[in-house]
């Protein structure tokens, strides 16, 4: 997603007490940062962090790490997560707010934080055949989140695009997952308790079909 530059983002961040910018300081222990030993979660991609927000409210006895390569965007998702909380009465306590290139993933969380559980909704579905090995599904970067997945690790995967369903669907077989659940019409189907997000929202309102599935390591 594009984003206008906000003058006020990097400023905001830099005196947000969970925001990190250099999280290869805390690889491989991401639990001393939350000072806590409660299971962490991770959403990639995590955009204007809405998702990220409403399921941290929602689990306090969950750590959420929120990942996304632009600040501006960062700057957005930390009014969005104090307002979310502010509403709930409650203080964001169990987020971290990262900024990093998925491409350097490795560098910033290692096989002792122990993920059980990561999330990537509706990222960039890079069309052009030159560019899809940058899609957060494909199979080389499936490979490289395994270094970190817990052995009984979930992924679950949203999108509104077509061809990267489909292509995804493949990826995550080709690189060694298990799909235990698939639809391709998200909110006709049986899933509970989803937490639809601004994309989300806005291709439904368009009357686009969410896909979903959940694979397993």
């Amino acid at each position: 997603m594009r984003i206008r530059k906000k003058k006020w983002a990097e400023p905001e961040l830099a005196e947000c007490r969970y925001y990190i910018n250099e999280p290869e300081r805390y690889r491989g222990r991401w639990k001393d940062f939350f000072g806590n030993e409660k299971p962490i979660e991770l959403e990639i991609g995590c955009g204007k962090c809405t998702f990220v927000a409403e399921k941290a409210r929602r689990n306090p006895d969950t750590n959420y790490i929120a990942m996304d390569i632009k600040s501006d965007m960062l700057g957005v998702g930390r009014r969005n997560i104090e307002r979310i909380f502010e509403n709930a009465r409650k203080t964001p306590d169990n987020i971290a707010l990262v900024r990093c290139n998925v491409e350097q993933i490795d560098k910033a969380i290692g096989a002792d934080d122990r993920i059980g559980v990561m999330y990537i909704n509706f990222c960039n579905p890079w069309p052009r055949l030159k560019h899809q090995k940058r899609r957060l599904t494909y199979p080389k970067k499936l490979r490289m989140y395994r270094d970190f997945l817990t052995e009984d690790a979930v992924i679950y995967f949203k999108t509104d695009n077509d061809e990267l369903f489909e292509d995804s669907v493949a990826y995550f077989e080709e690189a060694g997952y298990h799909i235990r659940y698939l639809t391709r019409d998200l909110h006709h189907s049986d899933v509970r308790d989803n937490i639809v997000t601004e994309h989300e929202q806005m291709f439904t309102d368009e009357g686009i079909p969410i896909k979903y599935l959940e694979a397993t390591v």
